[in-house]
């Protein structure tokens, strides 16, 4: 008998000592994953938009226009900080992967709506940017040139060949502006392809030109502002736009949309209504979802 307890006592021991080991080695895989992978650790969504990195990034608060860095080491987003509608307040802020862990930095109040170039060099804040410095901070804020600096833009973003696509607060269309012979062109409106509707605003271009996206209120939408995409045609001109769908947009407000560096997933933001009866405004998150919504939709045309 007092063998037979022995061996189960050695038994159990070894079981639970195997548990730890198995545990202590799962927690030890998970941390190596999250550390090595990009996008803060998260694991990637499919064809269904999730919030990104709840807890780190989407919280109870508001949330709005992440981008990350080319190097994907990085990521720019604006969020609402403060426990009562007297204290709340906005900042910009940006996640940076340092000694093998995601830090959280505040960088200023809210400014611009940040855009980073392709390049990783400029990152553009609306009618404003910044530049990398060799040290690897930024610049101090610079104004754009003196004829898209008088257009009210919200949100600018680029093309690999400096071509800029742009809103404007409470018109309602969108404009691009190339650099032809080395010098910028005048701010032209796009054609009616992308501006019909109404409320056309936080435009994003591919890094080749080969699509577009930007947000739009129209009668073939599912609700409020709905994200939408235009691909560029062999003959240069933008084919006619298309809604990413009903498992992007929804009866609320999707605006911001944006493609990760690498070309994987799609970013925006979704208003998902107020937190408590008796906030003041609604809440919104940003959100994520595999790329394919997208390309999918080039082969429809």
């Amino acid at each position: 008998m007092r063998n037979n307890s022995l061996k189960i006592s050695i038994l159990v021991l070894l079981v639970f000592f195997n548990a730890c080991k198995t545990e202590k080695s799962n927690r030890e895989d998970h941390k190596n994953s999250s550390e090595n992978s990009p996008y803060l650790g998260q694991n990637p969504p499919g064809s269904i938009p999730e919030p990104f990195a709840p807890g780190l990034v989407t919280t109870l608060n508001w949330e709005n226009d992440g981008v990350f860095t080319p190097d994907l080491k990085e990521f720019y987003f604006l969020r609402e900080v403060g426990a009562t509608e007297h204290d709340k307040k906005m900042e910009f802020v940006v996640l940076q992967y340092k000694d093998n862990e995601w830090q959280d930095s505040i960088i200023s109040a809210r400014v611009g709506q940040p855009f980073i170039s392709s390049d990783g060099k400029i990152m553009h804040l609306g009618k404003k940017y910044k530049e990398r410095l060799t040290n690897g901070a930024w610049s101090e804020i610079k104004p754009l040139d003196s004829s898209l600096y008088k257009i009210p833009i919200m949100r600018l973003t680029a093309s690999a060949k400096g071509t800029y696509v742009f809103d404007a607060m409470g018109e309602g269309v969108l404009r691009y502006s190339r650099i032809i012979n080395g010098k910028r062109e005048k701010p032209v409106l796009f054609d009616k392809n992308i501006n019909s509707g109404t409320a056309n605003a936080h435009p994003f271009i591919a890094p080749d030109e080969s699509y577009m996206l930007w947000d739009s209120r129209r009668d073939n939408g599912y609700g409020n502002a709905d994200i939408y995409v235009s691909f560029r045609q062999k003959d240069g001109s933008w084919s006619q736009a298309m809604n990413l769908g009903d498992k992007v947009n929804t009866a609320a407000s999707e605006y911001g949309a944006s493609v990760t560096p690498d070309g994987k997933y799609l970013f925006f933001n979704r208003n998902v209504g107020k937190v408590n009866p008796t906030d003041k405004y609604e809440n919104t998150d940003i959100f994520w979802v595999d790329a394919q919504v997208i390309y999918s939709l080039r082969l429809e045309q």
